[in-house]
């Protein structure tokens, strides 16, 4: 397989992904999702994403801080500027998860390769909505709906996009 840069994010109908830096649902088969995407992978945050995980490294991922203030954090790789993510990235073998928060997604919407968009169909309260971005150089390669159930409180759909060749 080869390793690309890859927005994943979940959002409710009105494009919010977070409240008080954590996510606005509870939705273990989401998280499942997460997880199975990304394993084996690299995720990159920024440091306020990263606060509101509580510092929690995930398991079998590579961890990527981006942070305008160097710090050091056991098990992870802090890197200061947009630049120093692109040169880590073009220098080992992983794809390359963007993971929030908003100013992160931003940043890096000139280099992502797909975009793997869980729609939450709901509308929650919140503080943090996923920027504007321009789905103009994106197709629709996939999507799986997955059904609430006692665990899960609402539907949700993901949306797997592939930039134009």
């Amino acid at each position: 397989m080869t390793k690309r840069i890859i927005a994943i994010w979940a959002e409710d109908e009105n494009h919010l992904i977070g409240k008080e830096d954590r996510l606005p649902w509870r939705l273990p088969k989401e998280l499942a999702h997460f997880k199975e995407t990304t394993m084996g992978s690299a995720l990159l945050m920024g440091r306020v994403t990263f606060d509101g995980m509580n510092r929690r490294i995930l398991p079998g991922r590579e961890t990527l801080i981006l942070s305008r203030q160097a710090f050091v954090y056991e098990g992870v790789t802090v890197v200061t500027s947009l630049e120093a993510a692109l040169d880590w990235y073009g220098q080992q073998e992983k794809s390359l998860f963007i993971v929030g928060g908003a100013s992160i997604y931003k940043a890096f919407e000139p280099y992502y390769d797909e975009l793997l968009v869980t729609k939450v169909h709901g509308k929650f309260e919140g503080d943090t909505y996923f920027p504007d971005f321009d789905f103009s150089s994106f197709e629709l390669a996939g999507q799986e709906f997955f059904a609430k159930d006692e665990k899960n409180s609402h539907d949700f759909t993901v949306y797997h996009y592939k930039r134009h060749a």
